[in-house]
């Protein structure tokens, strides 16, 4: 080779490395709303026969939703306090429904929110350990600071994309937290303190996954608006919501993303627009040192109770694959899960920059089609 040539080789090489160098990495994360446990759904999960939980079917509809992503983080708003097994108002649900999450594709939780007192320290301690047990990362509540250092904030790691979570709650239903226990309240000196520790470990992304809100409305109120601008102004760029009941309003602009409320996922609350929810994904991609929201979509959800052989059944029913067949529904429950997505749509008029997904029928179960 030449001086001339080599020199030229070494020029296009110059130019094609910081091409090299700026190759993109992904991760997708899926946000689940509100796992509630109430006693009507407590009896439906127990098998007579067996004398055991069981609550794998109320997630085989959406199953491929939550495996089609790295992660798949649900807000647990129950304890896993053991028997006696109650709903509202103090939950203790079976640990057959953290296993039916995991066994359905969730592989993180987050525990604050206003019932994760509901049976105190015992309560408290237990759910954390059961999720320990079963490998679910989790944050939002701590046995001690010991603990609390070492899950807040919750790390995820994929494809060299280090992301950190922070979950908080507006309260505990005035139930006190007992020592040493600890539990992420809403309080901008907490907040600011778990960003900057965060930011300290080089993560990527910071997301924040919140209990805040009114219940049974849906828009946001003014300290929704007053966290999420903390939450912004302080650097992380995306906020999860959950509490409510009912969706709220999704908006992304100036790089900022945040989902007011995801509503219910699985619950035995009936009035509209309480029985349905929302599922969101979220892509990140990492270009050049620099992590960013490169796709974000949403699946409507809708929960499915038919009684069959006299007893109360749950199935959380992504909407966009049943709206024009309603397959093994009858036709009330049919006409009120096109009613519910026409209530999530007109409250999602609002929405900025987000695309709802649709469905493609599919052997053993439902694949996003965008």
């Amino acid at each position: 080779m030449t001086i001339k040539k080599q020199a030229l080789f070494i020029f296009f090489l110059s130019i094609l490395y910081p091409l090299q160098a700026q190759d993109t990495t992904s991760v997708s994360l899926i946000f689940v709303g509100d796992v509630m446990g109430h006693d009507t759904q407590i009896n439906s999960a127990y098998d007579e026969n067996t004398g055991t939980y069981r609550y794998d079917d109320c997630f085989r509809y959406v199953s491929n939703i939550f495996t089609d992503a790295d992660f798949a983080i649900a807000n647990l708003e129950v304890t896993l306090a053991g028997p006696p097994f109650i709903g509202y108002p103090q939950f203790s649900s079976p640990d057959a429904l953290a296993m039916a999450l995991r066994n359905a594709g969730i592989n993180a939780m987050v525990t604050a929110n206003n019932h994760c007192v509901d049976r105190r320290k015992q309560g408290l301690e237990r759910t954390v350990d059961v999720l320990d047990s079963l490998g679910i990362p989790r944050t939002g509540t701590f046995k001690d600071e010991v603990d609390r250092a070492k899950h807040n904030p919750m790390l995820l790691h994929k494809n060299g994309i280090k992301l950190a979570i922070l979950n908080y709650t507006y309260g505990t239903n005035g139930i006190a937290v007992s020592e040493p226990n600890i539990v992420n309240f809403l309080e901008e000196d907490v907040i600011v303190a778990d960003i900057a520790k965060a930011r300290a470990m080089s993560v990527d992304k910071i997301i924040a996954f919140v209990h805040w809100g009114l219940e049974y409305q849906t828009l946001p109120n003014a300290d929704q608006e007053k966290f999420n601008a903390i939450f912004k102004n302080n650097g992380v760029d995306v906020v999860i919501g959950s509490h409510p009941h009912v969706v709220q309003p999704i908006k992304f602009e100036e790089d900022h993303f945040v989902v007011y409320s995801l509503g219910n996922f699985v619950s035995n609350q009936r009035t509209a627009p309480r029985d349905g929810g929302v599922v969101v994904r979220l892509e990140l991609s990492k270009t050049g040192g620099k992590t960013f929201v490169s796709d974000a979509g949403y699946y409507l959800t809708w929960v499915h109770t038919p009684i069959k052989n006299g007893k109360r059944e749950f199935m959380v029913l992504p909407v966009a694959a049943f709206e024009k067949d309603a397959l093994f529904m009858d036709d009330a429950a049919h006409s009120r899960l096109c009613e519910y997505a026409g209530e999530a749509r007109d409250i999602y008029k609002q929405n900025i920059n987000i695309k709802e997904y649709s469905f493609d029928k599919n052997i053993p179960g439902w694949v996003k089609s965008n």
